[in-house]
């Protein structure tokens, strides 16, 4: 009740201004016909106007006016004039917002250029459609998910209209439900679901009767906050169009949480005013159709088409109740023939400007007309005021970009989802631009792998860099070489100590004596393998870094060799002379310790040679 006070104070405002004023004017309103269809969450009032001209002079413009509360919601708004009988006959009137002086403040005034401007004593009938959107208020704003949902709808009995109204009607179209309230009114009345008020003779220029409908309206209330639409062209034979969706149910929210099992078993608590599914209306011949929401297609669709439409029914994944929202992605191909064409030298675009979906109010439509790289003289007609700016969209193989034709509009109502035209040139030799790049980059391809199977990608033996290689090659050669000879002086070593241990065990000196004479004849052939490959390696310049290495490596081999010997001799000597246990180790140890030494860093030095 305090939200029809509001609307009623503020009603009661405007009345008390426009009554203060009254506009003469050679016009007059001589009967009219106001349909007030509040069906759906759009709101459409139809007006028919007989208006007559008792001046004297020729009138070329007839004033509509609009309170300011219903003007900032007014999406479309059309005036047609019938001249004949058959429906083809009406003509639209040009209408354009005004400000002419002298009128009451708080309303806006839109002009009507009449046809031919009207005569003297003439007469004729103009439609005036006008389309508002969130001028439905949800009242209460939150109810359950058993509850129907009430809104309410503000208005005047009386046509506002700054011209004498001689007769007039008003009719309010009422969805299938319960009327809570209703403002009474004079020869006003309530039948089935339409209200009646009227009629009304002879009232003056800005007259103005408050009227509060509370009724019960459970369509939801479906706006796309935001709607992208991307339209590219392809002159190989398709268009492709997809739909970019931010949904919200702006009905009364819900309140109490959701019940899944009350919604799918019990009818009357199923949320009689939420979003069950969607229809879209796509053109005929609509192929490659698809549907994804945020995390995929896990929705119910279906799809079904004649050679006149192609209907898509989307099942979102969950109800959308007041206050919920959703986005969603559709796409799908049109035959390139049924919306290009060709006049006067020129290619044109016609295809439809809104939304396919039934009664989707649209705060923010951004449409996109993506054309072929090449096009140019860019040119877009639409019948309706738009924003318009151009862009670059680079695809594949594209090198200047592709043109993209920018539209956008607010407040968008299923009215709005007319054809538009946009008119471009466009060479068709540049249909061959990427077939072009295609070919050549595979026959570039294959002409590099041809030429390269082909030549010899090795280093000339004549050259610096190929001597040179060959060169390390063999000083490599030579020190593993080096490196061979020496692992086994080192084993003939292990033999000599090994011989000591059987004697220390078996006392047998002979055997021993001969191992060592073996041993010592061994030791001297390799040496003497490697006195030339030491020649070598310090002739070459190519060891200069390796060599010092090699050389302390063979000097230390010998040095081990010579502790060997002598330790050897003494083991020996002990055991023919029968010496006791700790008088042998007394005379062995210190040659001990140095073989030890000498024995760690020879491998040192072999572990460093191998990592070069």
């Amino acid at each position: 009740m305090e939200m029809r006070k509001e609307f009623g104070y503020a009603f009661f405002l405007l009345f008390f201004a426009v009554c203060m004023s009254r506009a003469g004017s050679d016009l007059v309103i001589s009967k009219l016909d106001r349909r007030i269809d509040l069906t759906s969450h759009v709101v459409r009032v139809l007006s028919t106007l007989k208006v007559e001209n008792a001046g004297k002079s020729v009138v070329s413009e007839l004033l509509l006016a609009f309170p300011y509360i219903q003007a900032k919601n007014l999406a479309n708004l059309k005036a047609l004039h019938n001249e004949g009988k058959g429906k083809g006959s009406a003509i639209n009137l040009p209408v354009v917002e005004t400000h002419p002086g002298g009128m009451p403040e708080g309303l806006t005034f839109y002009s009507v250029s009449l046809h031919e401007g009207l005569e003297k004593g003439k007469s004729l009938t103009i439609n005036v459609l006008a389309i508002f959107t969130y001028s439905l208020e949800p009242f209460p704003e939150e109810i359950s998910q058993a509850d129907g949902q009430l809104v309410v709808y503000q208005d005047s009995a009386y046509y506002l209209s700054p011209y004498v109204v001689k007769s007039q009607s008003l009719n309010v179209l009422l969805p299938a439900g319960r009327v809570e309230s209703y403002t009474k009114h004079p020869n006003g009345k309530h039948v089935d679901s339409e209200i009646k008020y009227g009629p009304y003779e002879k009232l003056p220029p800005f007259s103005y009767s408050p009227i509060v409908l509370h009724f019960e309206n459970n369509n939801p209330f479906v706006v796309a906050q935001e709607l992208v639409r991307e339209i590219e062209v392809s002159h190989w034979g398709s268009i492709y169009v997809t739909e970019h969706y931010n949904l919200v149910h702006k009905g009364a929210a819900n309140k109490g949480g959701f019940s899944r099992l009350d919604y799918q078993s019990r009818s009357y608590m199923g949320g009689r005013s939420s979003l069950k599914q969607l229809v879209a209306r796509l053109p005929p011949r609509a192929h490659s159709i698809y549907y994804r929401d945020d995390i995929g297609n896990i929705s119910t669709s279906h799809l079904w088409g004649d050679s006149r439409k192609t209907q898509l029914e989307i099942e979102p994944r969950f109800p959308l109740f007041g206050g919920w929202r959703t986005s969603f992605t559709i796409g799908y191909g049109l035959p390139l023939q049924d919306f290009l064409f060709v006049a006067e030298g020129k290619r044109f675009l016609n295809i439809t400007f809104g939304c396919p979906f039934d009664e989707v109010v649209i705060d923010d439509l951004v449409v996109k007309v993506v054309l072929p790289e090449g096009s140019n003289e860019i040119s877009v007609s639409v019948p309706i005021q738009t924003k318009q700016w151009n862009e670059i969209k680079y695809s594949h193989l594209d090198i200047v970009g592709r043109p993209v034709a920018v539209l956008e509009k607010n407040n968008v109502v299923p009215e709005h989802n007319i054809y538009f035209q946009v008119h471009y040139n466009f060479n068709n030799l540049s249909l061959l631009r990427e077939p072009l790049m295609l070919i050549s980059g595979f026959l570039f391809l294959f002409i590099a792998c041809i030429a390269y199977m082909h030549t010899d990608m090795s280093i000339s033996k004549s050259s610096a860099s190929y001597i040179a290689k060959l060169q390390w090659d063999e000083v490599q050669a030579t020190v593993q070489q080096v490196q061979n000879i020496i692992k086994r002086c080192l084993s003939a070593h292990e033999k000599l100590e090994t011989s000591l241990q059987d004697l220390s065990r078996t006392g047998d000196v002979q055997s021993c004596k001969a191992t060592r004479k073996v041993a010592d004849g061994l030791l001297k052939e390799l040496s003497k393998e490697l006195k030339p490959l030491m020649v070598f390696l310090q002739s070459s310049p190519q060891a200069a870094q390796i060599w010092p290495k090699v050389e302390e490596l063979v000097a230390k081999e010998k040095e081990m060799l010579e502790k060997l010997t002598q330790k050897h001799a003494a083991v020996v000597e002990c055991f023919e002379k029968k010496c006791s246990g700790r008088e042998t180790e007394n005379r062995v140890a210190p040659y001990q310790q140095k073989l030890a030494a000498l024995k760690r860093e020879i491998d040192d030095l072999l572990e460093y040679i191998d990592e070069i």
